[in-house]
């Protein structure tokens, strides 16, 4: 087992590849606050605007500017987000695809994310990863974490940047190359987090918001969807409020009153401090189970 380190973080950069605005707040912020405050450089690369979105707060939707602009708001949120968490923060640029729903699915709007050739997609990125130059990348798994065509489409360039960034033939004019040394997949929706969420709140409440939720989570898989164990748990503990802030400065993504927040920072910190990650892959020696990032690095 690889344990957290006690020497600093300076000097080491984190880049977390994510769909949309507030996907950086839901998944992994806790650990992006814990490398900042170490000293590590966090940047934060959001793939899409989310402007084919739905407002979700139902105290948001009725605001003129939520009706009228949407991906503006969503720009304004992404800004005070960003502020909270302290980190770095880049736009990629293309368009949302939005969630297609019904049976056969829609086809995808024309030059949306989810809709581009892979090195079209993926081209920015692997542009910011020469720049930035990060040790680390934190993305989505193959599933995306669910299976939104932006939020697979995340994972699949990120991947190409991590696979082909440092390939000094690929991708040629995009900057010098860079290898990055550690990729991870988030697990912010782990279900054992969830589930012990769930049985806190049955013990001192006798109810649970999550119920719904975690029965979706028995129901059968697709032959395709693949399944993962965390091999690295970061603990947050220090640094949950100010997760929080975070994704409440997503006003049209997030009801303050939402299950997000149905146990207190406090209970958050007694029972669950921690985020969990796959190591997908290292070019570092590193043993498994983790609970630093930058294991094999420092």
């Amino acid at each position: 087992m690889t344990t957290a380190s006690t020497a600093p973080a300076e000097g080491f950069r984190i880049l977390a590849v994510h769909a949309h605005p507030d996907d950086e707040s839901s998944k992994g912020a806790g650990t992006m606050l814990r490398y900042l405050s170490e000293g590590a450089r966090v940047m934060v690369a959001t793939m899409t605007g989310g402007e084919r979105g739905s407002v979700l707060n139902a105290n948001v939707a009725a605001e003129p500017m939520a009706a009228r602009d949407l991906a503006g708001m969503r720009i304004m949120e992404m800004a005070e987000a960003a502020r909270h968490l302290g980190v770095e923060h880049r736009w990629i640029g293309f368009a949302d695809s939005g969630l297609p729903e019904g049976d056969p699915l829609p086809p995808l709007p024309a030059g949306c994310f989810g809709a581009l050739p892979l090195e079209q997609a993926s081209a920015p990125l692997i542009r910011l990863v020469r720049s930035f130059r990060p040790h680390v990348i934190l993305a989505y798994d193959e599933n995306g974490g669910y299976p939104h065509p932006d939020h697979i489409m995340s994972h699949r360039v990120a991947m190409e940047a991590y696979q082909r960034a440092g390939d000094p033939d690929a991708y040629p004019g995009l900057g010098e190359p860079w290898a990055p040394s550690k990729l991870y997949y988030d697990r912010g929706f782990s279900p054992e987090r969830f589930t012990t969420y769930h049985e806190t709140l049955l013990k001192e409440t006798g109810e649970s918001p999550f119920t719904e939720w975690l029965s979706m989570l028995d129901q059968p898989k697709p032959e395709s969807w693949i399944t993962y164990e965390t091999t690295t748990r970061i603990d947050v503990g220090p640094f949950i409020e100010k997760r929080e802030d975070a994704l409440k400065a997503h006003r049209t993504q997030i009801d303050p009153e939402s299950t997000f927040f149905a146990l207190s920072a406090e209970k958050q910190r007694e029972v669950w401090p921690w985020e969990d990650y796959i190591l997908a892959d290292s070019r570092v020696e590193t043993s498994l189970p983790e609970t630093d990032l930058l294991a094999g690095l420092r």
